[in-house]
């Protein structure tokens, strides 16, 4: 009898403390990894670090040359109050910003809009015209600090308030960088704040494309979302393969557009979750890497090493967060941050423990920030690349994530592409059937969550809370106000005719977009403009 026999059978004369182990997605684990489990070629599926296909990560010494962007997401009321906490988070030892912008400038809607009633500066920033953004960074050198825009639908807007703002700092356009997450596809599928349909939708990204070539070329111009899709209910699977899809749509879009692939794809950046289950997010990020190195080579015919190079941001989750004894969040946040430096991210955004009940504290963001630099600093794990590989059992996930992820991919090619995937609901339905899965076993106490179905306190909630005052509202409708009467409207008008004009041609919206900005024509009036032309985007909802 061999020893794995002798162990099998002496395990199962043992009782297990529950029926069944699975991954936070429901993926069954086995008891025991073994070389048989997670056998793998060393050279074609693995490889060196900053090596083909990038399993081990996309530079040659990873942590251990530099340190991942702490890059903490922030935003609220004012682009005054806002600046004030990027100077805070900056002085903190933060190093790199990341924008969080209101619903009304996500949506597209100034705040004197009737639509931005009860929202303006609520859950982000308020940003309606170059002024707001020109405050938003006062004092910050724009050649010396990365800045990443969670911004969507009105992508092209933002981004081109951030290029003249650096302009008037005399910081050229060619010195920039940064990320514009610019991700319509994702918002179709999971987020859904869109605006235009998705045609012209994507004719505004690849316009994004080649203006970034020619003018911004150290930008990413992209950032293909997973985050919020997981944060819909999806499963790791299921983030990692709509993701990945969303961004082959992109580059299948850029080539149409006419441009080169690696004239483009280098600027190509990932946004996913790290979720509660360490091990299956490290196989994620692996597999991820593994999966767009092959597909850019061999479909798409990169040339570029850039071009293979899945890089990407990573955020703990937010919907892994409760509101019952929030301090158990920062332990959460914690082990999420570590499975994302495991699995190779390149930046890090760690969730504040109040972030489920309000914007996040000065206090709360410290210490979240607080938990990167103690991460990279005390824990040791930055001190050698990927140091889980060659573990049975993650390579068996990776190898298990890539597999389902290809059967996905599938699937979207057999509905035709992701457009059509999306207008038939497959993603959405798909995200949909998991959640419920997902609460079921919450419900069921199948799936225990501290504090929401086990291992309950009764005390009151008892920590402070950041509140946005009603005068925030009032002061940016006056700001916004003011700035229409006393700016040049001749020429704001000339501007958005000009708009109007390249909206309904093929010629490259961006430096319309910027002309107009730089005249301090408003988001809302330049979105109404190409409203316009493009139409609004009705989803074909199915219940």
């Amino acid at each position: 009898m061999t020893d794995s026999a002798t162990w099998k059978e002496a395990y199962q004369k043992q009782k297990e403390r529950q029926a069944h182990f699975v991954t936070v997605s429901g993926v069954p684990i086995d008891p025991l990894y073994t070389p048989e489990n997670g056998a793998v070629n060393y050279e074609t599926d693995l490889g060196h670090p900053g090596q083909y296909p990038y399993t081990r990560g996309v530079r040659t010494n990873m942590y251990r040359g530099r340190l991942w962007t702490m890059r903490q997401f922030a935003g609220f009321a004012t682009a005054q109050e806002s600046n004030e906490r990027y100077k805070f988070l900056l002085n903190q030892g933060q190093t790199g910003l990341s924008v969080a912008f209101d619903m009304p400038t996500i949506m597209g809607y100034d705040s004197d809009h009737p639509r931005a009633f009860g929202e303006v500066g609520r859950v982000g920033v308020a940003i309606d015209s170059l002024q707001d953004m020109e405050t938003l960074f006062q004092d910050i050198a724009l050649d010396k600090v990365s800045t990443s825009m969670t911004i969507n639908a009105p992508a092209a807007i933002m981004w081109a308030m951030y290029i003249v703002t650096a302009d008037k700092q005399g910081v050229p356009s060619q010195q920039l960088t940064g990320t514009i997450q610019n991700d319509i596809l994702k918002e179709y599928i999971a987020q859904k704040s869109w605006i235009f349909p998705p045609q012209p939708s994507m004719r505004l990204i690849t316009d994004i494309f080649g203006f970034a070539r020619d003018h911004v070329p150290k930008w990413n111009t992209v950032s293909i979302s997973g985050y919020h899709i997981r944060e819909a209910g999806s499963t790791a699977l299921q983030e990692l393969a709509f993701t990945l899809a969303d961004g082959f749509a992109y580059v299948e879009a850029g080539i149409k557009a006419g441009l080169e692939v690696d004239d483009f794809a280098p600027r190509l950046s990932f946004f996913f979750n790290s979720h509660m289950d360490i091990f299956e997010e490290i196989a994620k990020y692996r597999a991820a890497r593994r999966i767009w190195a092959r597909r850019m080579k061999e479909k798409y015919g990169a040339k570029k090493e850039e071009s293979l190079l899945l890089r990407f941001h990573t955020q703990t989750a937010g919907c892994s967060l409760t509101a019952p004894q929030p301090e158990n969040n920062i332990v959460r946040t914690a082990y999420e941050a570590l499975a994302a430096v495991l699995g190779g991210t390149q930046s890090l955004h760690t969730n504040s423990m109040d972030e489920v009940l309000a914007l996040p504290t000065e206090k709360s963001v410290q210490i979240a920030l607080r938990t990167q630099q103690i991460l990279a600093y005390e824990t040791g794990v930055a001190n050698t690349i990927d140091p889980l590989a060659g573990s049975y059992f993650i390579e068996a996930l990776t190898t298990q994530m890539e597999e389902g992820a290809e059967a996905y991919f599938q699937r979207v090619e057999e509905l035709g592409g992701v457009l059509p995937a999306i207008e038939e609901n497959f993603f959405q339905q798909e995200i949909a059937d998991a959640a419920y899965r997902y609460q079921r076993e919450i419900e069921n106490k199948d799936r225990i969550i501290i504090g929401i179905n086990d291992f309950i306190n009764k005390e009151k909630l008892s920590i402070d809370l950041l509140k946005i005052d009603t005068e925030i509202e009032r002061s940016q409708i006056k700001r916004v106000q003011r700035l229409r009467q006393t700016r040049d409207n001749l020429q704001v008008q000339a501007t958005l005719d000009d708009l109007r004009t390249t909206a309904s041609s093929t010629d490259n919206l961006m430096p319309k977009i910027i002309a107009a900005v730089s005249a301090y024509a408003t988001e809302g009036e330049i979105i109404t403009v190409l409203k316009e032309v493009f139409g609004e985007y009705r989803e074909n909802a199915v219940f």
